[in-house]
């Protein structure tokens, strides 16, 4: 399944065209039936109560499955992030392949006109879809990369009433701490309140293997690091020292402001780690071929569930 092409980047994957998907999910049945494969491989179990012995291609419009154990009807919907969606599997199934497919996220207008939905729904999905990257990796051995940086607009841009101070820099922006495994090419990112002390270690040491050694710049945040620890100075123009550098996990920041500033123009505050956690996941996800991305995107919906207050409240 997919095509294989001699090109730059990664290349080495087996990606999957636009042909070749609207190939795999003609319709919403063949849609529904690979969430149903991916989610159960050994037949459909019940949500509820975790039972077998369920019977397939119930006489109900939406809940073609029925819970002999509980007598609970359900669907591949349901107990996932798609649970009470009216939106059809296929269009499901496209919107998680944009996302995935996209370096650079996929705007809800995008996916309002590619889906043929509104654009309400489009971010709805969008948010739904970016819960299923959620998830526990395993600590990263090293050698690891450490930085922070800030996502908001300039604010030379905004209108003189919103302006907190002319110039760049952090003011008006919201601070983001990030971790790179050399090893393994991942990547673990989170928005804090504050870039401190109180930030930064816990979140390098809960990523971390003790016995990993860490690359940070000078920032005095990282002095307390309970690691093999190694610093560039940015501030005096040095940048690599041997080992020491950040340039991974800077790239990774890169990624992440082309997206905001070529897709999404703007990330608010309230969302930012839904978007960061999006270009962490797809950043680790990668490597795999296309199908496998999907696969495991599937996988990750099940168990979660985000409501649309839970976004606008």
């Amino acid at each position: 399944m997919g095509t294989k092409h001699a090109a730059p980047g990664k290349s080495f994957r087996t990606g999957i065209s636009l042909i070749e998907l609207f190939r795999m999910f003609p319709d919403d049945a063949t849609a529904e039936a690979f969430f149903a494969e991916e989610r159960w491989p050994g037949g459909p179990e019940c949500p509820y109560c975790d039972s077998d012995n369920v019977q397939s291609g119930a006489a109900h419009k939406t809940m073609p499955y029925r819970c002999r154990t509980c007598r609970k009807r359900f669907s591949v919907k349901t107990g996932t992030v798609m649970e009470a969606s009216n939106v059809g599997c296929q269009k499901w199934a496209i919107a998680a392949f944009l996302l995935t497919t996209s370096l650079k996220g996929v705007s809800s207008m995008k996916l309002h006109r590619d889906l043929n939905v509104s654009q309400k729904t489009a971010w709805f999905m969008a948010h739904r879809i970016r819960e299923a990257w959620l998830g526990e990796q395993g600590l990263f051995e090293g050698p690891v990369e450490a930085d922070e940086t800030y996502i908001g607009g300039l604010e030379k841009n905004k209108h003189s009433r919103d302006k907190l101070r002319a110039g760049r820099g952090p003011v008006g922006k919201t601070p983001v701490v990030g971790v790179k495994d050399r090893e393994t090419g991942k990547v673990a990112a989170q928005v804090v309140d504050v870039v401190s002390g109180a930030t930064l270690v816990p979140f390098v040491t809960d990523r971390t293997e003790t016995d990993a050694v860490v690359y940070t710049d000078e920032h005095r945040g990282y002095r307390a690091l309970p690691r093999v620890h190694e610093t560039v100075i940015h501030s005096v123009g040095e940048y690599v020292d041997g080992q020491a550098h950040t340039n991974g996990i800077e790239s990774f920041w890169s990624m992440l402001k082309r997206g905001y500033h070529g897709t999404y123009h703007q990330m608010s505050p309230k969302h930012l780690d839904r978007y960061v956690t999006e270009f962490a996941g797809r950043h680790n996800d990668r490597p795999l071929d296309t199908i496998d991305q999907l696969r495991g995107l599937v996988q990750g919906m099940v168990g979660k569930r985000l409501r649309y207050s839970d976004l606008t409240s």
